[in-house]
């Protein structure tokens, strides 16, 4: 079915990210012609949100850039975009999306695309000025023209939003440390990896202040100082608060819809993005799905590329049709001389078999996790057009031999 049924509440998007735009774009295109509303609960336009803490925070893009699509791409499409609309409530068994204003959204099928939101830092001084998070553009915006101002700059929290925001402020000048309790990036990637991004950051001036919690922010009504829960005080000027982010799941959860506890309470979804509901889906970081190509073990990520897949196969879900999101996670980062990207997903990397190849000491090598012999995720850092030979060798499924895998003689084709 691709044709609205006369008289039918037609299909709506709950959420404004890269997952609403991706799923009405393909609802149009697929040739669907009925109602089709989305429920931006930010007052902008749809935009891609990657360059917030890349292009954007370090001032190579200008914030207009951003924007999928301007308002006549909708009127032409008509696409009913609700601006600083949120949704606060799901009723599936009336087919009922509530909103904050009030409204009353009816629905034949719902895509929830709620996106996920920052953890709370829960200290006494985060309502100080001063302390901010990177979430939207008009904090990226606002992010990048205090780091002009060169202040003093305390990231807290060491993953990916936090050492791409530490590498921005120091490319401005900025006095920069990172207080988190645990190494940069070492839930993801490790040990051996969080090192050499360790590294990369101290080598260019970051200072890292590792296994330490905060025990407060500190100033009359701005932000003067960090305290670590070791009793240690620095003096700041801007404190970042990035300490990670939870999904956007709390109308499913009081929906009664299947959520799953151990990945912080995300939807739970089949491989065509449907959920414990026949007519509620959902995509991008509010999900945890069955992945395909790693044995259809249920996981949960929060890339932009999860989004960008999965809301195609959610649409076309939505219209009966036959889809699966068979697409393996993948992400990127830049950080000082660091250009990598990651493919695939390890669910410890503390207990999978670490191999590399390559210039390890001089930031030029890739990284592979084998669990069972199995390749389950890759890396390269500054070592280009290999990630399609990496997820093509994860898609394989077979047992490979690691001393081929780390030796660069040795074509990854050829593994």
């Amino acid at each position: 079915m691709s044709a609205g049924s006369p008289g039918s509440a037609g299909h709506v998007i709950v959420g404004g990210g890269v997952s609403a735009v991706r799923a009405v774009e393909t609802l149009r295109e697929e040739g669907y012609d009925g109602s089709l509303t989305v429920l931006s609960a930010e007052p902008r336009l749809p935009y891609d949100r990657p360059a917030l803490s890349k292009q954007v925070l370090k001032g190579d893009d200008k914030p207009d850039s951003v924007t999928f699509h301007d308002e006549s791409w909708y009127v032409d499409r008509d696409i009913d975009v609700r601006l600083g609309v949120r949704a606060v409530s799901l009723d599936p068994a009336e087919h009922l999306v509530k909103t904050a204003d009030g409204q009353d959204v009816t629905y034949d099928k719902v895509l929830l695309a709620t996106g996920s939101r920052g953890q709370r830092l829960g200290v006494p001084g985060t309502d100080l000025d001063g302390v901010v998070a990177l979430r939207t553009l008009d904090d990226s915006v606002a992010l990048r023209d205090r780091f002009a101002t060169r202040p003093r700059v305390v990231v807290i929290g060491a993953g990916w939003i936090g050492m791409e925001a530490a590498a921005a402020a120091r490319s401005y000048g900025c006095e920069v440390k990172v207080v988190s309790p645990a190494a940069p990036l070492i839930r993801a990637l490790g040990d051996p990896m969080s090192r050499v991004f360790a590294r990369a950051h101290r080598d260019n001036g970051v200072d890292l202040i590792l296994h330490a919690g905060i025990q407060e922010l500190r100033g009359a009504t701005t932000v003067e100082s960090v305290v670590t829960t070791d009793g240690r005080v620095f003096e700041a000027d801007l404190v970042l608060v990035g300490i990670g982010v939870l999904p956007n799941a709390d109308i499913a959860a009081a929906a009664r819809l299947e959520v799953d506890e151990t990945m912080a309470g995300a939807v739970v979804v089949d491989a065509s993005l449907r959920t414990s509901d026949p007519d509620v889906f959902a995509a991008g970081d509010v999900c945890a799905w069955p992945c395909a190509p790693l044995r259809n073990r249920r996981i949960h990520v929060e890339h932009w590329a999860n989004a960008y897949d999965g809301a195609p196969v959610a649409a076309r879900s939505m219209l009966d049709g036959e889809a699966t999101h068979d697409a393996l996670p993948f992400f990127w980062s830049d950080q000082f001389d660091i250009g990598m990207e990651y493919a695939g997903h390890v669910a410890d990397p503390a207990t999978a078999q670490l191999v590399t190849r390559g210039d390890v000491e001089g930031r030029e090598f890739m990284a592979f996790w084998l669990v069972d012999g199995r390749l389950e995720a890759g890396m390269h850092v500054n070592v280009w057009d290999t990630i399609e030979d990496v997820q093509a060798l994860i898609r394989s499924g077979r047992t490979l031999e690691p001393a081929r895998l780390g030796d660069p003689d040795v074509p990854l084709n050829e593994v």
